[in-house]
C-alpha cells in the first residue's frame, strides 16, 4: 500500500473525477464526532478560500467538499487538466463562498455548472425525496472546470434546470444530454466580488450610503470613516441555547450553575491530569445532562480559565422576534460574544437601542428589527446570522458613551436635508428605509450579498416623513408588550375547564383563528396580520412556534413559557 501512495503521489495526475462527502461538521460537540483533520489542506483552504471571503462567517467552508475542491485543484500541481465533481453547489451563490468562486476563476479557464438545485432550506416547498437527485434537502450541481494554457481568457458557464422539476425529470435530462455539449449554456458575467449569479443586482445599491463596513469597524486603512455606523455586530451565540437560555429566571439561575459546577471540576481535574498526554476531545466528561461543550468551552478548559456566576450576568434577550427570555451574559458560557459588550456591557445594565437586520450569506429572506437589549445571533432561525447596529456605544465597564452614528454621516444628511437634521433623525431613518417595501423588493438580490446601502430621498419633506415613520415604527417593535390590544373574538370551550397555560398553540385550516390551548380559541385575526414576515415566518407564527413547552431530548431540560406570576401573558401577547 505505500508504494501505491507513493505511485500515486508521483503520478502526473491531470484529471479528477469524484462525489466528495458534503458535510462541515458534527453537530455538537458531545458527539465527539469530528470530521477527519487534514493539516495541509486545512491550511490551504484557511489561505485561499477563507482569506480571500468578505463573509463573517466562514464555517461553511469547513465543508468537506469545499477540502475537495481545494486538494484537485493543488493536485495538478500547475499542469492542464480538469476538476469534475458532484457535489453540494452552496458555493455558486452563497456570501462564504466569495473566495472559493474567486480562485475557481483565477485557477481555470473554462468552468462549466449544470445546477441541479433542490436545496429545502432556500425552498421549502421543495421535498427532498421528491424533488433531489440525490433525495438530500442540499443544493447538487456538477462542475466541470478546465484549464488550458492555450487559452488566455476565461469563461464561466451556467445551466440551471427548472426549479420544481422533480428528481426523476432531472435524471431524464441528464440522460438525454448525455454529454456537457448538449447543454444550453449561459455566459455568466461575474462582478467584481466574485458574484457569479447577478440577475437582479441593482448597481445603483453602491452608490448609496454604506450601513457599515468591516474595514471601518476594525478600524483598518480608514482615517475618518464614510459610513453611516462606526461600529457593529453579531447577535449572541451560545452554542448551549438550552442551558443559556431560560424563560424563567430562576430556572436559568438554576441550570447554569449547574453547569459552571461541573465545568469548573473538569478544569480541576485538567490541571490535575500530569503527564496523561490524552487529547481534550477524549479527556473531558461527556454527559448532556450536566454539561454541554462546544469548541471554545474546550480552549478555555486547557487555558485553565473557570467560570464564574454573577448576577448582573443574567439579562433580558431578544431570542427570537417577539420573545424575550433571560439569558446568562458572560464570555466563558457563551461561544462569542461579538461586539456586543460595547452595545451592552456585561458588567453593567445601560439603556440602547440597537437595530438587528439580517447577516451576509442568510438563507432567510432579509428582515429588520429593533431592540433594548442583548439579540441572538440566530434571531430568525438557524441558517441565517444577525447583525446588531447599536445607537449608542460603550466602554465594557459601562462608561464612556458615544454616539454610533458617524459624524461623516451627519454632514452628508446635513449637507442634504439641513443642519437641524440630528443623529436619532438618521437612526430612525435607516430603520424606515430598510423596511420600505419598494427598497426591500428592488434591492432584494443586493441585500443577499451586501449590508445594506442606504438611498436619500431627493426632498427634505420626504426625508422628514421617513423620520417619523422610522421612529413611530421603533416605538413599535420596541414596545410591543405595551401595544394596545387587537380586538380579537374570544370563543370557549364550554366542554373543558377554562386555562391560561399553553402547550403548544397552533393556527386553524383557515388560519382566521388561534387555539391556545383545549379551553380557548381567538378568532377573527386579519390576514395583513400574516403578511408581516421575519425571515419565513410572520410575528404571529414566531410567537406560536416559541412560547410552547418543550424538551431537549439530550440534556432533559424543558422550556415552559408560561408565567406563574403572569398566566395571561401568552394570550395578551
Amino acid at each position: 500500500n505505500t508504494e501505491r501512495v507513493l505511485r500515486e503521489k508521483k503520478a502526473p495526475i491531470m484529471v479528477v473525477i469524484g462525489n466528495p462527502p458534503y458535510n462541515v461538521g458534527q453537530r455538537s460537540e458531545n458527539d465527539n464526532n469530528k470530521n477527519r483533520k487534514y493539516a495541509i489542506v486545512d491550511e490551504r483552504v484557511q489561505k485561499t478560500y477563507a482569506k480571500d471571503s468578505r463573509a463573517s462567517n466562514k464555517n461553511a467552508l469547513g465543508d468537506v467538499y469545499v477540502k475537495f475542491f481545494r486538494w484537485a485543484v493543488d493536485r495538478l500541481q500547475g499542469r492542464d487538466g480538469i476538476v469534475c465533481f458532484v457535489s453540494n453547489n452552496s458555493f455558486i451563490d452563497q456570501i462564504a463562498f466569495d473566495g472559493m468562486r474567486k480562485h475557481l476563476q483565477q485557477e481555470f479557464t473554462e468552468v462549466y455548472h449544470l445546477d441541479l438545485h433542490g436545496n429545502i432550506r432556500k425552498n421549502p416547498k421543495l421535498s427532498g425525496t421528491t424533488h433531489n437527485v440525490f433525495g438530500i434537502t442540499l443544493g447538487v450541481g456538477i462542475t466541470i472546470a478546465i484549464r488550458s494554457s492555450q487559452h488566455t481568457e476565461r469563461h464561466l458557464w451556467y445551466y440551471r434546470v427548472p426549479e420544481f422539476w422533480r428528481k426523476t425529470e432531472k435524471l431524464a435530462f441528464l440522460t438525454q444530454k448525455q454529454s456537457f455539449h448538449n447543454i444550453e449554456w449561459e455566459l455568466l458575467q461575474p462582478d467584481e466580488n466574485y458574484t457569479w449569479l447577478t440577475e437582479g443586482m441593482r448597481p445603483e445599491f453602491k452608490t448609496f450610503l454604506p450601513l457599515g463596513t468591516k474595514e471601518t469597524k476594525s478600524k483598518r486603512a480608514v482615517i475618518e470613516p464614510t459610513t453611516i455606523f462606526s461600529n457593529y455586530g453579531r447577535g449572541v451565540a451560545t452554542c448551549r441555547d438550552d442551558w443559556a437560555y431560560d424563560f424563567d429566571r430562576n430556572k436559568l439561575i438554576t441550570k447554569i450553575t449547574r453547569h459552571i459546577g461541573t465545568y469548573n471540576g473538569e478544569v480541576d481535574r485538567w490541571r490535575r491530569r500530569g503527564t496523561d498526554a490524552t487529547s481534550v476531545d477524549n479527556f473531558v466528561l461527556y454527559d448532556d445532562t450536566k454539561i454541554k461543550w462546544s469548541r471554545d468551552l474546550k480552549l478555555d478548559l486547557q487555558r485553565g480559565h473557570y467560570a464564574v456566576y454573577a448576577d448582573s450576568k443574567i439579562r433580558r434577550t431578544f431570542y427570537r422576534p417577539f420573545c424575550m427570555q433571560w439569558l446568562f451574559f458572560d464570555r466563558i458560557l457563551n461561544e462569542e460574544v461579538y461586539k456586543l459588550p460595547i452595545a451592552f456591557p456585561i458588567s453593567a445594565h445601560i439603556q440602547n437601542v440597537v437595530i438587528c437586520l439580517t447577516d451576509l450569506g442568510s438563507e432567510k429572506p432579509f428582515m429588520v428589527l429593533a431592540s433594548s437589549t442583548i439579540a441572538d445571533l440566530h434571531l430568525v432561525g438557524a441558517g441565517c446570522g444577525t447583525e446588531c447596529f447599536p445607537f449608542y456605544t460603550y466602554a465594557e465597564d459601562g462608561s464612556n458613551r458615544r454616539e454610533n452614528i458617524t459624524d461623516w454621516a451627519l454632514g452628508q444628511l446635513r449637507a442634504k436635508y439641513g443642519e437641524d437634521v440630528t443623529k436619532w433623525d438618521i437612526f430612525h431613518y435607516v430603520y424606515a428605509m430598510l423596511h420600505h417595501p419598494q427598497y426591500r423588493e428592488r434591492y432584494a438580490e443586493n441585500l443577499k450579498r451586501d449590508l445594506p446601502h442606504i438611498p436619500l430621498l431627493k426632498s427634505g419633506e420626504a426625508f422628514r416623513v421617513c423620520v417619523r415613520i422610522g421612529r413611530e415604527l421603533m416605538a413599535l417593535h420596541l414596545g410591543y408588550e405595551q401595544a394596545k390590544e387587537y380586538p380579537l373574538k374570544w370563543v370557549e370551550n364550554a366542554d373543558v375547564p377554562f386555562s391560561w397555560r399553553v402547550e403548544k398553540m397552533r393556527l386553524a385550516a383557515d388560519r382566521d383563528s388561534l387555539v391556545v390551548n383545549d379551553s380557548l380559541t381567538l378568532a377573527g385575526i386579519p390576514e395583513e396580520c400574516l403578511r408581516y414576515r421575519l425571515g419565513n415566518r410572520s410575528a404571529l407564527e414566531w410567537v406560536i412556534d416559541q412560547y410552547q413547552v418543550s424538551e431537549d431530548k439530550r440534556s432533559g431540560i424543558v422550556s415552559d413559557p408560561n408565567n406563574a406570576d403572569d398566566e395571561e401573558y401568552i394570550v395578551r401577547l
